[in-house]
């Protein structure tokens, strides 16, 4: 298989192939990496140092080579994981699909409800004390936190909270329960009624929430 096809652009290919040793054969030293790339040592250490300031990679202990001499061990880094495909969003979708069409789409709801309250009641102090202007940042940072990227701006006086992402877009294409989910949780954070202005489903840029008068003006 290309590397291209798994990674895109971004990523050298001696990168790329390094990153695709370590998820098939595991930890692997410097001397390891270089004999099945076929790359200097001075190269395999230079890139290892590049992928390590990047967080693809990280140092997991070291081993005794057959002289004696210890090697340190590299592995991949948890956020290299994020690079190789991934299904969950797929498999979501269709667990959902699957349960609607057989009259149990109420559970899907509910399975919503139960995860958002997961993280929702955690966060409510962060913004109990704050107001206005404070309180919108605090509460994009949050939804930031969920995978939302998130900011806080005004428009004609207008605070809008800006959601520029969605982290579950193939359940939202299956269910609308977590656009409801979503606009009731940013009520009750922000502590304002909200009126939907734009939505990512609908072709929108982001999905945005205005509200107007009960709040301070930035």
């Amino acid at each position: 298989m290309e590397t291209d096809a798994l990674f895109g652009p971004g990523l050298g290919d001696s990168h790329q192939s390094l990153l695709l040793q370590l998820k098939r054969l595991g930890p692997l030293t410097r001397g390891d990496l270089g004999r099945l790339l076929g790359l200097a040592p001075a190269t395999v250490r230079e890139h290892l140092q590049s992928l390590a300031v990047s967080g693809l990679v990280e140092r997991h202990g070291s081993r005794r080579s057959r002289r004696g001499r210890p090697e340190v061990v590299y592995r991949l880094a948890k956020r290299a994981e994020a690079l190789f495909p991934r299904r969950e969003a797929e498999v979501l979708a269709d667990l959902a699909r699957y349960l609607g069409q057989r009259g149990c789409g109420e559970l899907v709801s509910e399975f919503i409800t139960a995860q958002i309250a997961s993280w929702r009641s955690a966060v409510l102090p962060r913004v109990a004390r704050l107001q206005g202007r404070e309180r919108a940042v605090e509460v994009a940072r949050i939804f930031t936190e969920q995978g939302y990227m998130a900011v806080a701006s005004s428009d004609d006086g207008v605070t809008v909270l800006r959601l520029c992402h969605c982290p579950i877009a193939g359940l939202v294409a299956v269910t609308d329960a977590p656009c409801r989910a979503e606009a009731e949780v940013a009520e009750e954070l922000l502590g304002v009624a909200l009126v939907r202005t734009e939505h990512l489903a609908q072709g929108g840029r982001s999905c945005s929430y205005a509200a107007r008068g009960e709040w301070v003006r930035p």
